[in-house]
């Protein structure tokens, strides 16, 4: 499906608060203000302070982290042309540029990622603020550490946010290259190592020891989803994971379809206090939440059908393509083995074209799929042109850290 343009009724005037000014903005100036007023102040520097003062546990269904999980086993990450291309990073960059870059395998960094434009934590390399030929070694790497499918995606992201920026005036706090970079350890063919990557509706978290890797937390989003005019006209992201996920959905019986739809409206007068917030609408496992309980719902993969089943698993690699290819059978191989604890939920209507959320929670991945209503573009409800997707791992291997503590046991 190409794009539709059905974001452009949507668009803001000048006077929209979430533009206004923005033009004469850069990301720092940008960052200043939103944090002076103080609902934004307790999201974006209060909220995160108190949490990343927590030791990581990771996000559980009960509070209490399930052990032998994740087995430190080679699963085919490409790691020469990974380390290859994270050492050509290296050897370009300036002492100022390592210093920012540099990072040591456990630091709290990891933990700092965030999606939303508004730039906070500023100790890491800032990627709009270097030259094209350091820019091309870091997105290299990107490329070296994910499939073909995956990378492209995370560009699609880079350009749409761009084409955001274009559309509400914003072109210094929102183009292709306000993302944000860093370099965990000593890249090597087997010493634990990794990268982050992150900015506005792209946020990357790779771990990678040995010939073992993975990609997460991961965040990508995009408003509008998709680009109708320029030299990316056509660019669309995330058709897959929703069309997809609403034949998953339809497919069910309408005993599972009960049981799966947790609440029926988007912003339920059923939710309990805190279940719909107006940054993270209805996902759950967004920033500065990789301590969070949140209780399996919904139905079961296990009583689907054989059919259904296959869609599941299509459906969550359509969320973790972005890995390269035996990482990504290895991935889902493991997703597979925990058919009889995975959960599918859903909030919303089901029909062709409507409007919602559903998550896919088992003790080894939990993956989100959410339409957002407008925070640059004007739609108070959730259309589909907003939609934010997020990975996780439960149980202590978000950012690899269960791996890495069988590696120092080892």
């Amino acid at each position: 499906m190409g794009a539709t343009g059905k974001f452009r009724r949507y668009l803001p005037g000048p006077d929209h608060p979430p533009v206004q000014g923005i033009a004469s903005q850069d990301a720092y100036s940008h960052g200043d203000l939103v944090q002076a007023i103080p609902h934004i102040r307790e999201m974006l520097y209060d909220f995160p302070q108190r949490t990343l003062a927590e030791p990581f546990r990771g996000i559980t269904c009960d509070g209490t982290v399930r052990k032998n999980l994740f087995v430190l086993e080679p699963n085919g990450a490409p790691v020469e042309a990974m380390t290859h291309a994270a050492r050509a990073i290296l050897a370009l960059a300036t002492a100022d540029e390592l210093q920012k870059i540099r990072r040591p395998i456990d630091s709290e960094q990891w933990r700092k990622w965030s999606n939303p434009e508004f730039y906070v934590f500023r100790d890491t390399l800032r990627m709009e603020e270097h030259g094209q030929k350091l820019r091309d070694a870091i997105l290299n790497l990107l490329q070296a550490s994910m499939s073909p499918n995956g990378f492209a995606k995370a560009v699609a992201c880079m350009r749409i946010n761009h084409f955001l920026g274009e559309l509400v005036g914003a072109p210094k706090v929102l183009n292709q290259y306000s993302y944000n970079f860093c370099l965990f350890g000593e890249p090597s063919l087997t010493e634990p190592w990794g990268w982050q990557y992150f900015g506005h509706h792209l946020c990357l978290n790779c771990f990678v020891v040995g010939r073992s890797m993975t990609i997460s937390p991961t965040f990508m989003g995009a408003e509008p989803n998709e680009i109708d005019v320029g030299p990316y006209a056509g660019t669309t992201v995330f058709r897959d994971e929703e069309s997809v996920g609403l034949q998953l959905m339809q497919s069910l019986t309408k005993e599972q379809k009960d049981r799966a739809q947790i609440y029926k409206l988007m912003k339920d007068p059923a939710m309990p206090e805190g279940r719909w917030i107006f940054s993270d609408q209805r996902h759950l496992g967004g920033c500065y939440r990789d301590n969070y309980v949140i209780p399996y719902e919904g139905v079961l993969a296990s009583e689907m059908t054989k059919a259904q089943q296959r869609s599941m698993v299509d459906l969550v690699g359509a969320f973790i393509e972005y890995l390269p290819a035996a990482p990504l059978a290895a991935r889902l191989a493991e997703v597979e083995r925990n058919f009889d604890e995975t959960y599918f939920s859903w909030i919303g209507a089901y029909g062709d074209n409507d409007v919602y959320y559903y998550r896919i929670q088992s003790p080894v991945i939990m993956v989100e799929f959410d339409h957002h209503s407008g925070i640059f573009l004007c739609n108070s409800e959730p259309e589909r042109f907003h939609i934010h997707t997020l990975v996780r791992t439960p149980n202590g291997n978000d950012y690899g850290k269960e791996w890495l503590r069988q590696y120092r046991g080892r």
